[in-house]
């Protein structure tokens, strides 16, 4: 009989009430033992301050989940790390391309797993629009990446402040998606961030790239859409097109009992997870990371208007 893995998450925010602790139930070979969080419990797991305590009070934990903000994760996984356990870090995986390579050497150092996780790979049209697109010339792509921030992120300051990636945040699933469709390596050529009076992070930002086959990517990412929500990526072959479009409103309209797209992902995530642990192995990718900092390098500044959390 294959060994349960004994895990501990640190960090009980929205996403991991309303996925991680779903997905790990649902997760064969995935046991989650206590949670680490300041200001928050969750019934029937040990809970303890923070990580330290937590790897003190249960030595024998196997897995750390981190859920913080990325301004905080490095210190976090790198005690993990250390300590000799299997690390899987939400999305963006670090706040620096630089401390996710150090991460990645420790790991390697300490024998264990590093899991750079991208929940949107995992939706089912992401399959699709890869096999649409084997084997065509692609003549242009196009993201357009808009949602109310309001509605998805409400009252969580830290992602104003440096490092915390503002419109990124979203964004970034849909660079996690190109750089899986796309065969060929996409590089960033130019953009502009559009960054509220009074904070850190952008609130909207376009970015122009192109792949090394010189097939030009329009991306257009905003956190002031109301109405729909919009999460597409067209891609098109002069005569032909695919449009990718992502769930999000549908988690409010899954039937009862129904699993909806994104806990399918994070379903699917930890199965992903629990396999890269027992086979010994690490899977960390920063090629959306990457561009968003090329972004930050390459891009102009505009200063918008202020934008407050409450209307």
């Amino acid at each position: 009989m294959t060994q349960t893995i004994r895990m501990g998450l640190v960090g009980l925010g929205k996403i991991a009430r309303d996925e991680h602790l779903p997905a790990i139930a649902h997760t064969e070979g995935a046991e989650l033992v206590a949670v680490a969080s300041r200001n928050a419990s969750e019934e029937g797991y040990g809970h303890y301050p923070d990580l330290a305590a937590m790897l003190a009070g249960q030595p024998d934990i196997d897995a750390v989940i981190l859920c913080q903000p990325p301004q905080v994760r490095y210190e976090a996984a790198r005690e993990a790390l250390l300590a000799g356990k299997h690390v899987f870090l939400e999305k963006p995986p670090g706040a620096t391309l630089s401390e996710v390579d150090a991460l990645v050497e420790i790991a390697d150092q300490q024998g264990v797993t590093l899991y750079a996780s991208w929940h949107s790979r995992y939706s089912a049209p992401v399959e699709q629009a890869r096999a649409w697109c084997a084997g065509r010339a692609l003549t242009r792509v196009e993201i357009n990446w808009k949602e109310d921030v309001r509605r998805w992120h409400p009252g969580q300051e830290w992602i104003w402040e440096a490092g915390g990636f503002g419109v990124f945040d979203p964004g970034i699933n849909a660079l996690s998606i190109l750089t899986e469709v796309l065969d060929d390596r996409v590089r960033l050529i130019d953009a502009t961030l559009h960054i509220p009076a009074g904070r850190a992070a952008p609130i909207a930002a376009e970015m122009a790239m192109a792949t090394a086959g010189g097939v030009p990517i329009s991306a257009a990412f905003d956190w002031r859409q109301t109405g729909p929500q919009i999460w597409q990526i067209l891609f098109e072959t002069g005569d032909e097109h695919y449009l990718f479009a992502q769930g999000g409103d549908d988690a409010a309209n899954t039937a009862s009992g129904e699993e909806s797209a994104i806990s399918h992902e994070y379903r699917a995530m930890y199965r992903r997870f629990v396999d890269l642990v027992r086979m010994g192995a690490s899977d960390v990718d920063v090629a959306p990371l990457q561009l968003v900092a090329d972004a930050c390098l390459r891009g102009t500044t505009c200063i918008t208007e202020p934008f407050e959390d409450m209307e």
